[in-house]
């Protein structure tokens, strides 16, 4: 497991995403302003600091003089300096930074964070938006129910969702690595924890994942059971957090119980499946499984989702 000296962090600033962080901070300058003073959309600011992007030179060099409007003295070669001679070039003692690093808010201590991270630079774009699941209902057998999410990158440079049921929401991260989405998440409210495995996409930007979930059912045992999703893209986020929030909040509070013959004949096949050595003997699986072969992640959509 990395220390934190291994994780880097917005105390740490050695990547330009750190850096930029800290002089927004050193300078109490707010992303919405500086979105607004270099003409630029909040969302593009937004991923100068996750690490998703680095500005085009322009933006840079109009970033640069913004800086040096407040900090006399300050050029484009300071984004080059050490982490202390950074801070230092915009004022920031110690004393500063190392506040900085209390408050920060902690990474994933995951031996793979380094690649998860990577990996998210490269491909986290091509996830963000809204989602409406399907899944079976575990309480009630040949019923199913609709989750709505929201999947956005984070100041940490992770991918974060949100997963919206009829008022309750579950929180957690998405972790990219090797074409596969490892989804670990919280729900607050019942006080479970949420895993899953989805097949990645290599497109510019994701329509429909789907993979298996394991969580404990809601009955007295809290029962671990594992079963088939899919997720359908409903929409993209508009690049204000606080629309994108109220939208989410607005798709959370919907019936999730899909209506009845809502669901086709061939995606109620591709999440209910017979499995165990009976129907292994039949030609089926032995495990529930969700092979690549099989997904409708990178296969043609068969369906498109409504809110």
């Amino acid at each position: 497991m990395p220390t934190r000296a291994q994780t880097p962090t917005a105390a740490q600033p050695e990547s330009f995403s750190a850096k930029f962080a800290l002089a927004l901070k050193a300078l109490s300058i707010s992303r919405g302003r500086l979105a607004s003073d270099l003409e630029v959309d909040k969302s593009v600011v937004g991923r100068w600091a996750t690490g998703a992007v680095k500005p085009s030179d322009h933006n840079l060099s109009r970033l640069t003089t913004l800086i040096a409007e407040r900090v006399p003295g300050f050029t484009a070669l300071d984004w080059d300096r050490s982490a202390a001679d950074f801070a230092a070039a915009l004022g920031a003692n110690a004393s500063f930074v190392a506040g900085l690093a209390a408050t920060a808010t902690p990474a994933l201590p995951f031996p793979l964070l380094d690649q998860i991270r990577s990996a998210t630079r490269l491909r986290g774009a091509a996830y963000e938006g809204f989602y409406r699941s399907t899944r079976p209902y575990v309480l009630s057998p040949g019923h199913f129910v609709h989750d709505h999410t929201m999947v956005r990158l984070d100041e940490q440079g992770l991918l974060t969702l949100r997963i919206g049921t009829a008022g309750t929401v579950v929180e957690g991260w998405i972790l990219p690595l090797h074409n596969q989405l490892f989804v670990i998440a919280a729900d607050i409210t019942s006080g479970a924890l949420l895993f899953g495995i989805l097949h990645g996409v290599a497109s510019a930007r994701a329509q429909v994942l789907d993979g298996l979930t394991l969580a404990p059912s809601l009955d007295p045992g809290r029962t671990p059971t594992a079963y088939a999703i899919i997720f359908e893209r409903i929409g993209d986020l508009s690049g204000d957090p606080k629309a994108d929030e109220a939208r989410f909040a607005e798709l959370a509070a919907k019936d999730p119980l899909a209506p009845e013959g809502s669901i086709s004949d061939e995606l109620r096949a591709h999440l209910l499946r017979d499995v165990g050595p009976e129907a292994k003997a039949l030609g089926g699986d032995l495990l529930l499984s969700m092979p690549l072969s099989r997904s409708m992640t990178r296969g043609p959509a068969y369906g498109e989702p409504t809110d």
